[in-house]
């Protein structure tokens, strides 16, 4: 009898649980048109011509070499592999050496020196970037760093207090006894990262790599100041030559634009979930 009374208190609960919240619900649909309403602005512009670009109508005729010009007139090939060998160099190097900065400072919160460090770190986040743009850009070019080489050493560094603030939480949240029992089998400090900690954090790895994809490909001001060699240029840069000689042609400017989100865009569908479950771990211990 008892049991037959649970189950629909339980079953009450649940439905309550999981009410949906419509004010809620409303705010989310309101905010989500600020992304939504100037996706389908760029989308249509892109189609159309220059004539008839600059309202939200669909274009009478659909003008799909937009998007052929744009190509040629940007070099996208040429942009887009610039890009990716940033990216692709920025991502490998940022798991490699910001995640174990994290695992070092996890264990040695303790110590004040590493304390210190963890905060220090964690101001960098608050820190205007245009503050420290021109600083940046005279050392760079002090140290012949002015190259590919160079913008991959900032995107580690600069990024190095998001990337602790997120590893940190979940690396603390592994159990010490792992480490405790390796150590008794006579594992060092490096063979115990690489082979316990580092295969631990895949979901937070997955989040750093996604969010330094995000911000290495679509940076502007980091390659604008960093990068002197114009066949360096990434796909920001290229699109820049629509601010001066092609202001006019609308069209092929948001076809650029359109083909240079393109690529992050399929990432973060797919690893969006990664995204949101890594930042709340790292969060939230």
């Amino acid at each position: 009898m008892a049991e037959t009374m649970t189950k629909p208190v339980k079953a009450e609960k649940i439905r309550k649980n999981h009410r949906i919240n419509w004010w809620l619900t409303a705010v989310v649909a309101v905010l989500s048109l600020t992304v939504l309403v100037p996706l389908y602005f760029a989308i249509v512009t892109a189609l159309k011509t220059p004539k008839t670009a600059g309202d939200f109508s669909l274009p009478t005729t659909w003008n799909w070499g937009n998007f052929a010009s744009a190509w040629n007139q940007v070099n996208y090939p040429k942009a887009a592999l610039n890009s990716a060998i940033i990216t692709v160099l920025a991502i490998v190097f940022t798991l490699l050496t910001n995640t174990f900065v994290a695992y070092a400072v996890a264990r040695n919160m303790d110590k004040k020196f590493f304390r210190f460090l963890y905060y220090f770190f964690l101001a960098m986040m608050f820190v205007p970037f245009t503050v420290v743009m021109l600083p940046i850009a005279s050392q760079m070019g002090m140290l012949h760093l002015d190259n590919q080489v160079g913008l991959v050493i900032l995107y580690v560094i600069l990024g190095l207090g998001t990337n602790l603030f997120i590893a940190i939480g979940f690396i603390r949240s592994i159990p010490i006894s792992l480490e405790e029992a390796a150590r008794i089998d006579g594992a060092s400090t490096w063979r115990i990262f690489w082979t316990i900690i580092f295969p631990l954090m895949g979901p937070i790895n997955a989040t750093i790599a996604i969010l330094t994809a995000l911000w290495a490909w679509n940076d502007f001001l980091l390659p604008l100041i960093t990068l002197t060699d114009q066949s360096n240029q990434t796909i920001p840069l290229a699109q820049y030559v629509f601010q001066s000689q092609f202001t006019s042609n609308y069209p092929i400017a948001f076809s650029s634009y359109l083909m240079a989100m393109a690529p992050v865009l399929i990432v973060y569908i797919f690893a969006q979930r990664w995204v949101i479950g890594g930042v709340m771990r790292g969060a939230v211990k």
